[in-house]
């Protein structure tokens, strides 16, 4: 099996501030982590987080084992790849078209999770 879940909505937003006004303060969603460009936001009691960004759009993050690994899975069953796999902060990312035109974005956290100070702020990364 490809995809393990949805990892993160993103959403974007003209700015983090605007955002957090209304994602934050109208409709609920407590901080998880900030950084300069992006906030995440509980999305109720699963794992899956809301992801505010300024630079990225609209998009879903299906999370995998391995970023690589799907990446050459996908392309060998008919999809294309739009932007090769690449690293983030907590592992790698790429976004590849299906045989219909869908884009997916699929993301790992290979390299671990956020370590945030009590404000959200992200300080680190805890690895895995």
């Amino acid at each position: 099996m490809a995809f393990l879940g949805v990892d993160a909505v993103v959403v974007r937003v003209p700015s983090l501030d605007a955002g957090l006004i209304f994602y934050r303060d109208a409709l609920g969603h407590s901080v998880i982590w900030r950084r300069p460009d992006a906030v995440g936001l509980r999305m109720g009691d699963g794992p899956t987080e809301l992801v505010l960004m300024t630079s990225i759009d609209a998009e879903i993050d299906l999370l995998v084992h391995d970023v690589d690994d799907e990446v050459e899975t996908i392309t060998a069953a008919g999809g294309t790849v739009v932007t090769p796999p690449f690293d983030i902060e907590v592992g790698r990312a790429a976004v590849v078209r299906d045989p219909f035109g869908n884009l997916l974005t699929v993301v790992d956290l290979s390299k671990g999770h956020y370590i945030t100070a009590d404000d959200g702020r992200v300080i680190g990364v805890r690895e895995r």
